[in-house]
């Protein structure tokens, strides 16, 4: 999977499409991803003590992967990822656009 906690994504198919958002949890066994503010999702929540009421609490759901792509902080594009090596013999991603480091 190419996309890390941190990464700064932009949904490129489905409801949300054109969005961008923060990755905030990744679940590589299932391939899927959870941004901020993206795939809201109702949860009913009930009331915890005597005279509170139970609500309606927005979270964002997770969605596959595949619909994102990761936005380069240089170039400000979204763009697929690609594996190098530098100099010290260290594996990076790097930007497919610019090829600036990830």
């Amino acid at each position: 999977m190419n996309i890390k906690k941190g990464d700064n994504i932009k949904i490129i198919s489905g409801n949300d499409k054109g969005k961008q958002g923060k990755v905030i949890a990744v679940l590589p066994v299932e391939n899927r991803i959870v941004v901020e503010g993206l795939n809201m999702k109702k949860k009913h929540v009930r009331p915890r003590k005597q005279g509170q009421k139970g609500e309606l609490v927005r979270i964002p759901g997770a969605f596959q992967a595949s619909r994102a792509m990761v936005v380069c902080p240089k170039c400000s594009k979204a763009t697929r990822v690609k594996h190098a090596v530098n100099a010290l013999g260290k594996k990076m991603r790097v930007c497919g656009s610019c090829d600036s480091e990830l």
